[in-house]
């Protein structure tokens, strides 16, 4: 009389092993377990399983910030009689933000998301506006040098604090390793801008 339970017992216990394995290899435990996954090496092939919300606003918003980073020192770049730290300084903006773009937008078509528009941020974000933008395009000199530093502390203030949410609320190791490199490099160039900017 006691087999019929025990062999039911064995049958619902091997199918409850199954089912957790099954869930162990895909790779979706969802968010009840957050970092659980981590040590798990299919979890790396799987890269929409492991962004969330915050990696995707992160990336998306990220693209649009560095761009302009990108494009305000192509525009000094393009100058005369700029402040050779502040000429090196653009060169070293350009080379390190252009690669994350990058890899930034690769992340996004893996995760199936798009990036946000440049018009859809605002100053709150360290975005320049137009007026900004025109004003750093028109200037000369030790002014052009003195509003690209002034403008550009700015913009990093506003990419720290997008990093800073993506080191908090982030999901994907890879996204927060990036935030961590934007808040450690920029908050160091900030540095160097204000260092600079005291003495023009």
């Amino acid at each position: 009389m006691n087999i019929r339970p025990a062999a039911t017992a064995a049958l619902t216990l091997t199918a409850l092993l199954t089912l957790v394995g099954c869930a162990g290899t895909a790779g979706s435990s969802g968010g009840d377990m957050p970092g659980m996954n981590h040590g798990d090496s299919t979890s790396s092939s799987a890269p929409t399983a492991e962004a969330n919300e915050a990696d995707i606003t992160f990336a998306s918003m990220m693209i649009p910030h560095h761009t302009q980073a990108v494009e305000m020192s192509d525009t000094i770049l393009a100058k005369d009689g700029v402040d050779p730290r502040v000429i090196e300084l653009a060169e070293q903006i350009k080379a390190a933000q252009q690669p994350e773009i990058e890899q930034l937008q690769g992340w996004l078509e893996d995760w199936n998301a798009s990036a946000a528009e440049m018009d859809g941020m605002d100053h709150g974000d360290g975005m320049m506006t137009e007026d900004d933008m025109q004003a750093l395009e028109e200037s000369t000199g030790t002014d052009a040098s003195r509003l690209f530093l002034e403008q550009m502390i700015q913009h990093h203030q506003g990419a720290i604090d997008m990093a800073q949410d993506e080191v908090d609320n982030g999901q994907n190791p890879d996204a927060v390793e990036l935030a961590e490199t934007i808040i450690a490099t920029q908050t160091a160039e900030i540095t160097t801008m204000e260092e600079i900017l005291a003495t023009l």
